[in-house]
């Protein structure tokens, strides 16, 4: 899931909010005012709506802490972390690559849940320091406030635990399925099956509450195991992809038989004279001094049509000292990470310095389809 919106860097990590994160933040302010309402009317209603605005920044504050957890270990465990993202159903840690290792892939599910009830027991106890007793109304909104953290990281926690990949019980249950069978791609399996039993068992609940009048509340807790149900199914095609990929290299994919332009062709010549009559995605672009860049049918996009004709393939050209290129030894899975991070498709193969080719994720695809026509 990309971010919409850039808040910035937290120990590299770059943090974001994706669209959907403004839903529910407005849905747990106004649950929250009316919740503190409740408690005590008397506080007056501003200082009851920024108690609500201050504890609902807090709680997404303390999500993010609970997706860096993850991102540290997998970071200290050499795995790749692009960002992490907020939206409508919590966070979620962009980490490039499936652990290659039970026990990595068990602590980068449980630092989560770890974090969360770290933070909720801390809240509950400063609360109670500062003068709340335990189980009580509290007296003022700076202890209603830590009242509320440390109770719904508790319950966060104690959610994410819940044995449905990919939540991170999910993660935690593959993790032990791993170590025990020794095979990843079957605990993969096991796992998401799980979590598509939880997912539906979410939704007929959420469904039952809904009819039998709860209202949103139920239609809500549907729409988390429909969520629930399409994660499950994403990340078994995402690691079984990543199984079969498995010792796979560029040198396999390479696709040497890239067609060559020249630079000073106009857009308009190069659309009519090569990319309509050969249907390829991909060119090497030359000048005078050899091959220099890249141009596919995206970078036609952002010249108007009209000006094709007056603009040439040299103008539009990625030229490869900016593009990502990767090598022959470079695994297949690495590739496809970085065609998605840079949102391409298709990179250079350079080798000595010296463009052989390059690959693509049609090829990819390729044999991702011949290899499942095969079962193998």
């Amino acid at each position: 899931m990309k971010a919409q919106i850039k808040l910035g860097r937290i120990l590299g990590i770059e943090i974001g909010l994706h669209y959907s994160w403004f839903l529910i933040a407005l849905l747990i302010t106004l649950s929250l005012a009316a919740e503190f309402n409740s408690l005590n009317p008397g506080w007056g209603q501003a200082v009851i709506w920024v108690t609500a605005i201050a504890t609902g920044l807090l709680f997404f504050a303390a999500i993010i802490a609970h997706e860096l957890s993850h991102a540290v270990v997998a970071k200290a465990r050499r795995l790749p972390v692009r960002s992490i993202t907020l939206f409508a159903l919590g966070g979620v840690a962009q980490i490039e690559r499936e652990a290659d290792d039970a026990a990595t892939e068990f602590w980068m599910g449980i630092a989560g849940p770890i974090m969360s009830v770290v933070i909720g027991f801390f809240c509950l106890a400063l609360a109670v320091i500062l003068g709340w007793p335990f189980g009580a109304v509290p007296e003022t909104p700076f202890l209603a406030m830590l009242m509320w953290l440390g109770y719904i990281n508790i319950i966060l926690a104690i959610f994410n635990m819940i044995p449905g990949f990919p939540l991170d019980g999910g993660r935690v249950l593959r993790a032990i399925i791993w170590w025990v069978t020794g095979d990843g791609l079957r605990a993969t399996r096991i796992a998401t099956r799980v979590g598509q039993i939880v997912a539906f068992g979410f939704i007929i609940l959420g469904l039952l509450r809904f009819f039998a009048g709860a209202g949103l509340g139920g239609l809500w807790i549907a729409f988390i195991g429909w969520f629930l149900l399409e994660a499950a199914r994403s990340s078994r095609a995402q690691v079984e992809i990543s199984e079969t990929l498995r010792g796979v290299r560029v040198a396999d994919l390479i696709e040497r038989d890239c067609v060559i332009v020249d630079g000073h062709h106009s857009l308009q010549n190069f659309v009519d004279q090569y990319l309509l009559r050969t249907g390829r995605r991909c060119f090497l672009v030359r000048n005078g001094h050899g091959i220099d860049g890249l141009i596919t049918p995206a970078d036609l996009k952002e010249t108007d049509r009209e000006r094709w004709p007056y603009t040439t393939v040299a103008e539009v050209k990625r030229p490869l000292n900016k593009l990502r290129a990767v090598t022959r030894d470079t695994p297949v899975s690495e590739a496809l990470e970085i065609m998605g991070r840079e949102d391409v498709n298709q990179l250079p193969v350079v080798q000595d310095g010296y463009i052989e080719g390059v690959i693509s994720r049609s090829g990819v695809l390729r044999l991702l389809r011949t290899r499942a026509e095969l079962d193998v």
